[in-house]
């Protein structure tokens, strides 16, 4: 049987330089996925472009052959020599890509809805009626709560997962006959990555469709992976069928990549000995409601983003809130750090050193403020946006103590190179730009500006969602590390809860603004009672080809409570109490 898409000996190289893509081979059957695997800068993303001929300028095709076998005529093409008319036919009707980064693949210019649909008025003759119903249909499969909403919306008005959702939505709604899908599910929640995996297959047994995954999460690729590929420095190290690479890696690179993944563990973790009543950060009745612009001719419409939050972080400690996109955790974060001003009636109090008076961070006087910044800082989840591209990593890293009249220009450069090597990087990197460095090296370098002012308390928020499993590993280890010698407490932000019960110590899952359920991570991982928190367990993806994820378990869950047991269930936004049904496990249920 003639593959769909054969890729022989591929090599792509830059200049003069060594090629950084290498006798790489594989093929694609129908109806087939075949997993591509590695870390960053392995070659993986590049070896996708190729297929699409979407690489940079400066790349050049130094030898192999991509052959491109569709279904219409079984004629094969070589899609490195095709006219650059046929290929513009191909890219997004019948070859399809989700890209890794929504924001810069979607236009700020127009509207979700209609770029979407641009790819059904390029390849077929429709309807701007018939086009609108089918870009509806995908949004609403993708997960959208509100396609209409997300049909008007601009890039910037989603969050992150919301992008990636439309792009996923985009690349699929012209139903390809092979889709590359670029670290689909990175910033996606687990729940609603289960969903669009299941999405996927979906279209597999529907139209036959093949898959290309690109992926690091290697839960994902045993729940997706017919074949799998795996990469290191534009090399293929192993290839071979899933069942044999998952259930015995015969490659050391493998093996590594297998280490390092994070999974919940089988048995509850002890939990760490630390003094119990020292609170650094209490957050009590916390609500937040924004008011946003409907659009037409409706007037305002308010959102309510969290509501009735209690939540307390003992001194040393990581209190993990878990969560969706949308679920209020970022903004519970910005209310913990001042940035966001809470309701009426909700207070957050901060105590800078043991057995002090608390500090209302919302009623403070400059000093106090300024005092407070320099204690609680913040390691954002896109390091690259929070870097400016145009300061030297110096500048990025002095910055902030000078702002704050911190030692003289020697000093804060001294500081800035040991907080460069507090993070695992050396200070000869001082003087580049934040573009030279990895996606996993850019994550050090905003938690080392983090902690140039010695804060108490950092608000981390999604600080490992788009790494490498390695790196995830390592700036996760970097973590636990600075948390413990410098005594620091974390306000951890997360959807992955294979991360979260490796570093946390209270474990908080909020649904649509509230918290359901809170305990030990020992308690909830290992005895969840919310239909909410069993759904997010149950779409963790695990590298075990026996243990695949339980759509089932994870739509009821993930679905509207109206459908819960009836322990849980309520209709609107009146929600049962939060109740504690053991010591320290509290559950929002009815008696």
């Amino acid at each position: 049987m003639a593959a769909l898409l054969d890729v022989s000996s591929l090599t792509i190289g830059f200049g003069d330089a060594a090629a950084v893509v290498e006798d790489v081979s594989f093929r694609v059957e129908k109806g087939r996925t075949l997993a591509l695997v590695g870390e960053s800068g392995s070659g993986k993303t590049l070896t996708c472009r190729s297929i699409l001929r979407i690489l940079p300028k400066a790349a050049q095709l130094r030898g192999g052959s991509i052959r491109w076998t569709p279904g219409t005529d079984g004629a094969a093409l070589d899609l490195l020599t095709l006219p650059e008319r046929r290929m513009r036919d191909l890219r997004g009707s019948q070859i399809s890509m989700i890209f890794q980064e929504p924001m810069r693949s979607l236009s700020p210019l127009h509207r979700l809805g209609d770029q979407v649909s641009e790819v059904l008025h390029l390849h077929q003759s429709i309807s701007r009626a018939e086009a609108k119903r089918q870009v509806l249909a995908q949004f609403d499969r993708v997960g959208f709560a509100d396609p209409e909403r997300a049909w008007r919306s601009y890039p910037f008005e989603m969050s992150g997962g919301m992008r990636q959702r439309a792009m996923i939505a985009m690349a699929m709604v012209g139903r390809p006959e092979l889709l590359i899908a670029d670290e689909p599910t990175t910033a996606l929640d687990v729940t609603t990555q289960a969903q669009v995996l299941g999405l996927i297959k979906e279209l597999q047994a529907e139209i036959g469709m093949a898959v290309i995954l690109v992926t690091h999460d290697l839960g994902v690729v045993a729940n997706m992976a017919d074949e799998v590929v795996v990469m290191n420095r534009g090399r293929v190290m192993e290839s071979g069928r899933a069942s044999d690479i998952l259930g015995a890696p015969a490659h050391a690179y493998t093996a590594k990549l297998f280490a390092a993944a994070p999974m919940i563990p089988a048995t509850p973790s002890p939990a760490r000995a630390m003094p119990h009543d020292d609170l650094i950060l209490d957050i009590r009745n916390v609500s937040k409601s924004f008011t946003m612009r409907a659009g037409g001719w409706r007037g305002p419409v308010a959102v309510t983003a969290c509501r009735d939050v209690n939540l307390s972080l003992q001194r040393g400690k990581t209190l993990a809130v878990v969560g969706e996109s949308g679920s209020g955790k970022t903004t519970c974060a910005q209310v913990a750090l001042g940035a966001v001003q809470p309701d009426p009636g909700g207070e957050v109090l901060f105590r800078p050193v043991p057995g002090a008076e608390p500090i209302n961070v919302h009623n403070m006087t400059e000093t106090q403020r300024r005092s407070f910044q320099r204690q609680a800082q913040m390691v954002f989840q896109d390091p690259f946006s929070s870097l400016s591209p145009r300061m030297r990593i110096q500048q990025a890293l002095t910055e902030p103590l000078e702002i704050h009249g911190i030692g003289n220009r020697a000093e804060r450069r001294e500081k800035a190179a040991q907080t460069l090597q507090l993070v695992g990087l050396s200070p000869d990197m001082l003087g580049r730009y934040p573009h030279a460095f990895s996606g996993g090296q850019r994550q050090r370098l905003s938690i080392a500006r983090a902690l140039t002012l010695d804060p108490k308390l950092l608000v981390c928020d999604e600080p490992t969602s788009a790494l490498d499993v390695s790196v995830q590993d390592q700036i996760l280890t970097l973590l636990e590390d600075i948390r413990d010698q410098a005594g620091l407490s974390y306000l951890f932000i997360s959807h992955d809860l294979a991360v979260v019960a490796r570093i946390a110590d209270e474990v908080a899952v909020m649904r649509a603004g509230v918290i359901v359920e809170q305990a030990p991570p020992g308690t909830l991982f290992h005895d969840p009672r919310h239909p909410y928190t069993r759904a997010l367990i149950a779409a963790q993806p695990e590298p075990d080809l026996s243990r695949p994820i339980d759509l089932d378990l994870v739509a009821q869950g993930a679905g509207e409570p109206s459908g819960w047991p009836e322990m849980f269930r309520f209709e609107g936004t009146e929600a049962p109490v939060l109740r504690e049904l053991s010591p320290g496990h509290m559950v929002r249920c009815h008696v």
